[in-house]
């Protein structure tokens, strides 16, 4: 009986391998079949702050074009609260299968990790990136009423008033908050920063006069900038907006080598399959391929950034170390 017993167990463990090996045969087999039949049904896309900003906007841009080319509807999912990082972590924890993918933003993305504590997910490990949408600049405005009307006109006024100056976002850890703290760093002045539950409060209270500046999505400001109802100052991309093309940027403005861009972009959970993921790009590229999508996009003042999915993957470890350095340096904190 000695003798056997070691056969025996050979015989249980090599029949527990096979076991495992046909099991692991059969999910593979079967996640290429679902990869292959994708998709199936509607596919949600969670964007991660309330309904009515830049975010919201660019999503229905483009899901109404992938959705012809994918043959499913996009049910845009709007989960609001904490930074856009509450709607984030659901996504990093939501199933791999392609049905609930992510509106990836700076804000969350680039900027939440390193000023939220515990903010639940980390962008390399827990996201598969689809593809990047577009890149857009923020503005600098200012009420009619404010004394500056140009950039060095709100550095100096701000020099001689220091703390003096607030400046509304949409919220803690968007990117006109860490825009604003950037901006302080790099000119050497003292901003307070005024937060709010979305865009549309911030600007609603910079236009009544209960905020002097915010750094602010274009389209959030353009017409209100053109009405006169407020003072664009300059764009804070590198190279000026082909929305706003008499409007100077920042840097030309006598901030050398200011440049603070939100992009855009698709994620799904990690570990959705990579047919999946190609699917959903091959859509994506092709709603900005459309004259349509493109000409839409630049009405929001975005510039569409076609991509694949490891060139979004780059990008988006780019921003993360970009903005992680600037919260560091401006010591800004989620409370």
């Amino acid at each position: 009986m000695a003798t056997r017993a070691p056969r025996l167990t050979c015989a249980r463990a090599l029949r527990g391998g096979l076991a495992l090996l046909t099991a692991a045969t059969a999910y593979g087999l079967a996640t290429v079949a679902a990869a292959q039949n994708y998709p199936t049904r509607p596919i949600t896309l969670v964007v991660p702050f309330p309904p009515g900003g830049s975010t919201t906007i660019v999503a229905r841009i483009v899901t109404d074009r992938m959705a012809d080319a994918i043959g499913q509807q996009f049910v845009v999912d709007n989960r609001g609260g904490a930074g856009g990082t509450l709607g984030t972590r659901q996504v990093a924890k939501s199933a791999p299968d392609g049905y609930t993918i992510l509106l990836g933003y700076t804000g969350t993305l680039a900027i939440g990790p390193s000023l939220f504590p515990n903010v639940g997910y980390d962008v390399r490990a827990d996201f598969a990136p689809i593809g990047r949408i577009a890149a857009a600049p923020s503005a600098v405005v200012v009420h009619p009423s404010f004394p500056a009307h140009s950039v060095a006109q709100l550095i100096a006024y701000a020099k001689a008033n220091p703390g003096k100056v607030n400046y509304g976002s949409a919220g803690i850890g968007t990117v006109g908050h860490v825009a604003g703290e950037y901006f302080a760093i790099a000119t050497g002045i003292r901003l307070v920063h005024i937060p709010y539950k979305g865009t549309g409060p911030a600007i609603t209270d910079l236009l009544g006069g209960h905020i002097p500046l915010s750094f602010s999505p274009i389209p959030a400001v353009h017409e209100s900038a053109k009405s006169g109802l407020l003072r664009m100052l300059a764009v804070t991309s590198a190279k000026r907006s082909t929305l706003l093309p008499d409007t100077p940027t920042v840097a030309e403005s006598g901030v050398p080598g200011f440049d603070a861009v939100l992009r855009y972009g698709l994620v799904a959970p990690a570990g959705t399959p990579r047919p999946i993921i190609e699917r959903l790009n091959a859509a994506l590229r092709a709603a900005l391929d459309s004259a349509e999508v493109r000409n839409r996009l630049a009405i929001e003042g975005a510039e569409p950034l076609p991509s694949t999915p490891e060139e979004y993957a780059v990008d988006i470890d780019h921003e993360e170390t970009q903005w992680s350095k600037v919260i560091k340096a401006s010591g800004a904190k989620a409370e």
